[in-house]
């Protein structure tokens, strides 16, 4: 079969993870925003995950993602956005490295009713020096607490960008991706 002719230059692939605690939205974000089925790895939980796994906040949950997720947007012809929603628990971490290897970037889902989860995928984007921005996926039931609020109980620094979105709503989503490829961008200028 002969291969298919294009009439300019094949699309850029960017990678970008979807990232943090259990039951924050990750998996929900990333099939919100995928143009293709997504590929989630998702499986029941089990008795095993009792006292491992902290259902309480997101009490109707009933699956995990154990790899990953995986998701695709087709920007234009000249860019294509792969997501790769990563594992929350800590027992699947491992994973991580492997995920962000090559990535430009990350989005760190934060649930308000428990902020302590989000800390290790911050850290983890952090100590690698790797664009993210954190966004604040909006529960019904959360509080609502001001963005200097929140920005000093989670320790940001100046500049890192902040988003409040839904993981539900794809337009949300899309806009959180375009303020993390805008900070990824600014940092790149700021750098060389």
């Amino acid at each position: 079969m002969p291969a298919e002719v294009t009439d300019g230059p094949a699309p850029v692939p960017l990678k970008v993870l979807v990232a943090g605690g259990f039951g924050v939205g990750k998996t929900t974000l990333v099939s919100a925003l995928s143009e293709i089925p997504p590929l989630l790895t998702e499986q029941e939980m089990t008795a095993a995950s009792i006292g491992v796994d902290d259902a309480d906040a997101v009490p109707d949950k009933c699956t995990t993602t154990v790899a990953m997720d995986f998701g695709r947007i087709t920007v234009d012809s000249s860019l294509i956005l792969y997501l790769f929603g990563t594992p929350g628990q800590s027992r699947f971490w491992f994973m991580w490295d492997e995920l962000a290897r090559g990535c430009v970037g990350a989005v760190v889902l934060v649930d308000l009713r428990r902020v302590d989860d989000c800390f290790p995928a911050i850290d983890y984007f952090e100590n690698r020096r790797l664009p993210f921005v954190v966004a604040i996926n909006g529960f019904p039931d959360s509080e609502l607490f001001d963005d200097t609020t929140v920005r000093d109980a989670l320790a940001l620094p100046p500049g890192q960008p902040l988003v409040r979105m839904d993981a539900r709503c794809a337009d949300s989503g899309l806009d959180t991706l375009i303020a993390l490829v805008e900070h990824a961008l600014a940092r790149a200028r700021a750098y060389s």
